[in-house]
């Protein structure tokens, strides 16, 4: 399927293509794919891929209007107050792409936690409420728990990151909890993932295109 795109976007739209500067030269229009729902008080701005079944909430920033490109992969959810942004001319790789911020597919970025390039984040990952990952790379399945920060490390797949903890060097990174069975929240991305599927399906649904005074009508 083709990707929804605006082609003659407006400034007060919040979807539109990054301003032309030094560090990018073109005007690109990000690429929403069928199935994703953009809260009409998000922004998403310049070369940013949205994939399918992607729930963006309300307030949430993607802009790549100075590092891009910025993708989210399908069924991942960038919710309220989440920023993606990231450094210009720095990147990640991912099979063999280049990337100012990379987010997998079936991954949570969680309310207000901010993820800035270069930083690619796996599939399957839970990133936690207020939360901040900064030029690092996190592999698959992994938690990082509210209010925690990854600075220029590397997370291995299948680990944890607790609650508050400042990760900035390798050492700490390495003996980060591994994720086991009696791990609390060991499914706690995949029931958020469920629930963000819906939502995006729903909103995107024409039954939520209410009359006027809708609420005012069932009070």
């Amino acid at each position: 399927m083709q990707p929804v795109t605006l082609m003659q976007p407006d400034r007060n739209l919040n979807i539109k293509p990054n301003p032309l500067t030094t560090f990018t030269p073109q005007r690109v229009v990000p690429r929403i794919m069928p199935g994703a729902y953009v809260d009409p008080q998000a922004s998403v701005i310049g070369n940013a891929i949205i994939e399918k079944n992607v729930n963006v909430a309300p307030t949430a920033v993607i802009r790549a209007d100075e590092g891009s490109p910025i993708y989210v992969g399908e069924n991942s959810n960038i919710q309220d107050g989440v920023v993606l942004h990231g450094l210009k001319d720095k990147f990640k790789e991912h099979n063999g792409a280049k990337f100012s911020v990379y987010v997998g597919k079936n991954t949570s970025v969680a309310h207000q936690a901010q993820i800035h390039g270069p930083a690619k984040v796996g599939d399957n990952v839970f990133v936690g409420m207020q939360s901040f990952v900064y030029k690092s790379e996190v592999g698959d399945n992994v938690v990082i728990e509210p209010a925690a920060k990854v600075i220029g490390v590397k997370v291995a797949s299948n680990r944890y990151v607790p609650a508050g903890e400042v990760i900035k060097t390798q050492q700490q990174a390495d003996a980060l909890p591994e994720i086991t069975k009696d791990y609390a929240n060991k499914n706690l991305n995949k029931e958020v993932v469920e629930v963000n599927n819906e939502l995006a399906n729903g909103y995107n649904s024409p039954v939520m295109a209410y009359p006027p005074n809708y609420y005012l009508m069932n009070v």
